[in-house]
């Protein structure tokens, strides 16, 4: 059932944005049926492409990384999503009375409008499957720019708001996006320098 939205992501967003705000899903229930499925996308492309189609730097050598350490920067990967997804949302709850958001009993609304929201980023990890940078770099700004389109149009139904408040609702969302994506990121640095950074094989 959630899983349905995805595809209404995209073709009639308004429409499927009313229906989300009408369901009231627990925080919960949209992890396990819509974010923990999704998410999953990038992180498995990401490991088969890496592991084993790997990609050309220089004179057309071919590099990879060793299966143990795709293995291990995808699970990153894949719990920095699940965590940044939930910041997010956390953070469209916490400053939804500033923007004059009617305010809920159960913490949903946030959670689902950020879910939702990431949707074209969780369907462009399908595009790791072609490890190429400047193409993923492409299809993930294409991407993180719609997504952003969902966000700011879904906030006036889903978080119940007038639509001018939306663009300063938006904009704050948008600099707590860009410091849980500096944070994910400085994160796996830490985490890399740990021990369980990237293991380079030439193919």
């Amino acid at each position: 059932m959630l899983l349905s939205h995805a595809f209404g992501m995209f073709t009639h967003p308004d429409e499927e944005w009313v229906s989300i705000r009408k369901e009231h899903e627990t925080p919960r229930r949209v992890y396990v049926a819509y974010v923990a499925i999704l998410a999953l996308i990038g992180p498995v492309c990401a490991y088969i492409s890496t592991a084993h189609f790997g990609w050309t730097v220089g004179n057309e050598r071919l590099i990879k990384l060793t299966e143990i350490s795709a293995m291990q920067l995808s699970v990153l990967t894949y719990i920095s999503m699940l965590i940044g997804v939930f910041a997010l949302g956390y953070a469209i709850n916490w400053m939804a009375r500033t923007y004059g958001a009617k305010e809920e009993h159960v913490p949903s609304n946030g959670i689902a409008l950020a879910a939702y929201s990431c949707t074209p980023l969780f369907l462009a990890g399908f595009a790791l499957l072609y490890p190429v940078p400047w193409f993923n770099a492409i299809v993930f700004l294409v991407a993180a720019c719609y997504g952003a389109w969902l966000m700011y149009d879904g906030l006036p139904i889903v978080m119940g708001i007038e639509k001018e408040q939306a663009v300063m609702y938006g904009g704050a969302l948008l600099t707590v996006a860009l410091v849980i994506l500096v944070s994910t990121r400085a994160g796996s640095a830490i985490i890399w320098n740990m021990g369980i950074g990237p293991v380079f094989v030439s193919g």
